[in-house]
């Protein structure tokens, strides 16, 4: 890149809008430089820079429109969101911690930009997490435009937006990156993604993290994607670049991508020292690229300001960032009280008697299978709802629509979502690349924009690559920016064992890893009729829920159930006296109740008569129905699928030895799975998963306690 800036005839840039180019990349300069001073004297918590960047981030501001488009940007835009209208004085805001933050109201480190106004989405921590977010707020647009029923489901849809996101070339290592632009490209989405490359990633060279050295010569094989590279450190070229791009997406004609080279004068942030592993020589060639200092002296050499006239520029600045920088000292702190506030949603409440539709329910029909009442909700939901989209691997019943009339259809690996793609069309239903991160990363943007995606993963032992997702992103959403975004995603996910062949990676029971999640709720119900009634809630919450569905319950018998009506619903956290009894208590869930049962027959041949407990949902759980019950019997068991050590029975039993102490007449007793995983042989299987017989043990034993 050649490092002389030269004026030209920019359309569509006059003289105050290159003069208020340069006041924004100086604002956004000495914002930073008033946090690293306020950060040595101690008086804000963490620092990290736009500094470098800000010539391509007001060209991209410039080229965009603010509060019209949507914008996911990383924690280097800093002149990005001045350039979209955020103040100096938002800014600092969050450098000190102000409960009157936009950004995420002291609950996020500084430069997580966050701006409902200005239609900047949350942002976090985890680098390359927005790729996949932007690319579902984009395809909501998308299927908007598809489909007359949802355009005005769809927040901010006016048919031309375009979604701005931006990443460090360093994060273009991640591979969700790569999902971003297969699914953006795949279906030719309005989505540009700005690649700000100052080289480094942290103190990593970009020749170590991506093979070549140059991103966008690896993506040069995507369809549909525009490419452009500019100078990042020159706001005219990188205007003409941005303006390029955008018209190019705004136009519908599919995805771009806007490679700028640009430079980092400062180290990553006041937490890293550059020095360390960056010779003199370097750093002394990228002072020399410093789009300030260039554009400054340019607007001088050419005639739009004066040598006085810029200091006058730079004095205004300097006193405005000041004058913001005491404001925002003086601004308090969030309450101690408001740590709990958003956690979960405060106007919707899922707990509450107006989700609770269970009491003489009407049931009519033929019995159904738990797959089969499933299918039914999510059949009423989507004739309900139609902000409703269901999507993940192989949930549609045939991705090539015009085979449709020829095959039976698939929906789904256990048919649970048969027929709703042939019901409700493919903008609707759709298949997903095999990518789990890649279906709730779209979900979360969707989600932001208002629609409400039931999403499935296929087993639960693949949902891992989403965890990342689910933990750090959509259980955090509503939270970190306190209640300014939401993303209320229901994943419905087949879970457990019991299944004769199943073996280590179709078995799985990791409940325990998402009950620990704050801002989750997570579902699993043991019946046909309680899967119908609890989905049901799930959809009409306003929360992110974990929907797990028991693949050995699909299709028992013995939990059937006729249909219900469709405005049944069960309210999250009511447990169900699924057998009553006065010697002592089982408290369960899942594949568990039913063995349970099965157990407490057995026992009251022995005289023994056992209270069971189907829990239903695991956050939250019915703590008053667990009192009530050990209350009743003083003694009690907690049964579960998963994992004896660190699981999900472990919480209870604590719990229920802390606050029940004094009505126990022996200990918490627990019975679950081996410490081990899931095999594939029967004989196996049999001795790793809690059985019957080990039900009954435990029952005889702590009856003779």
């Amino acid at each position: 890149m050649a490092t002389e800036m030269k004026a030209r005839g920019v359309e569509g840039l006059d003289k105050e809008q290159m003069i208020g180019i340069f006041r924004t990349m100086y604002l956004s300069r000495r914002i930073d430089d008033k946090e690293i001073q306020l950060k040595n004297q101690n008086k804000i918590f963490f620092q990290i820079s736009g500094a470098g960047h800000e010539a391509v981030l007001v060209a991209a501001g410039l080229a965009f429109k603010s509060a019209y488009d949507w914008f996911y940007p990383y924690y280097r835009d800093r002149a990005l969101c001045l350039q979209l209208g955020m103040t100096p004085l938002e800014q600092l805001l969050s450098a000190v911690g102000a409960e009157a933050d936009p950004n995420s109201h002291g609950r996020q480190m500084p430069s997580h930009w966050g701006h409902k106004d200005l239609n900047i989405v949350s942002q976090s921590s985890p680098t390359g997490t927005q790729f996949l977010q932007a690319t579902g707020c984009a395809e909501a647009s998308y299927r908007a435009s598809l489909l007359d029923e949802i355009k005005d489901k769809v927040n901010g849809f006016k048919g031309d937006e375009v979604v701005y996101c931006s990443s460090g070339d360093g994060t273009t290592s991640e591979g969700e990156f790569w999902e971003a632009l297969n699914t953006a490209c795949n279906l030719k989405l309005p989505v540009v993604f700005l690649i700000e490359d100052n080289g480094y990633a942290i103190s990593v060279p970009v020749e170590v993290q991506t093979a070549g050295g140059d991103v966008s010569k690896l993506v040069e094989g995507f369809p549909n994607l525009y490419i452009q590279r500019c100078d990042g450190t020159d706001p005219l070229e990188s205007f003409e670049t941005m303006r390029r791009a955008v018209e190019h997406t705004r136009a519908r004609k599919g995805a771009a991508l806007v490679h700028a080279k640009v430079i980092r004068p400062y180290s990553h942030s006041l937490s890293d020292d550059e020095k360390l592993y960056r010779p003199d020589e370097e750093r002394t060639s990228d002072a020399e690229r410093d789009p300030i200092k260039r554009f400054g002296a340019l607007l001088v050499e050419e005639g739009f300001v004066t040598q006085d006239e810029l200091q006058k520029i730079k004095d205004a600045v300097d006193k405005e960032v000041n004058e913001a920088a005491d404001l925002a000292l003086a601004s308090p702190q969030p309450a101690k009280e408001t740590a709990m506030q958003f956690v979960y949603s405060p106007e919707v409440d899922p707990t509450s008697k107006e989700f609770d539709t269970e009491e003489g329910a009407e049931l009519s029909g033929n019995a159904g299978t738990m797959v089969d009442l499933i299918n039914r909700c999510l059949h009423e939901e989507m004739e309900r709802d139609t902000r409703i989209v269901v999507f993940g691997e192989d949930v549609a019943d045939c991705s090539r629509e015009e085979n449709l009339e020829k095959v039976k259809g698939k929906g789904g690996v256990f048919k649970v979502t048969a027929n709703l793609q042939r019901k409700f069309g493919a903008t609707r239903v759709f298949n997903s690349p095999l990518a789990e991160a890649n279906i709730v990363g779209r979900a979360i943007g969707m989600a932001t924009r208002g629609l409400k995606p039931v999403v499935e993963i296929q087993f639960f032992d693949y949902i891992w690559p989403a965890y990342h997702q689910i933990r750090n992103e959509l259980a955090l959403m509503r939270w970190r920016s306190a209640n300014d975004w939401k993303a209320p995603v229901v994943m419905r996910v087949p879970v457990g064992g019991y299944l004769k062949g199943g073996a280590v990676y179709h078995s799985q029971s990791g409940s325990t890893i998402f009950t620990h999640t704050p801002g989750l709720r997570v579902v699993y119900p043991a019946t046909a009729l309680d899967a119908n009634g609890l989905l049901r809630t799930a959809i009409r919450s306003d929360d992110p829920v974990l929907f797990l569905e028991h693949k050995h319950l699909y299709r028992q018998a013995y939990n059937k159930s006729q249909y219900p009506s469709d405005n049944f619903m069960i309210p999250f956290g009511k447990a169900k006296t699924v057998r009553a009894g006065t010697d002592l208590s089982i408290i369960t869930f899942g594949a568990l109740v039913n063995r349970s049962l099965t157990a407490a027959k057995q026992a009251e041949q022995q005289g023994i008569n056992v209270e069971v407990i189907d829990l239903r949902t695991l956050s939250p759980y019915d703590w008053q129905a667990i009192t009530a019950t050990v209350k009743k019997t003083n003694k009690v068991i907690i049964a579960h699928e998963d994992s004896l050590s660190f699981g999900y029975g472990a919480e209870i039993a604590a719990r229920v030895s802390d606050e029940l102490f004094e009505y126990l007449d022996a200990p918490v007793r627990r019975v679950a799975a081996l410490d081990t995983f899931v095999g594939y042989a029967p004989q196996l299987e049999e001795a790793i998963l809690p059985q019957v017989e080990d039900v009954v043990r435990a029952i005889t034993e702590l009856y003779a306690y």
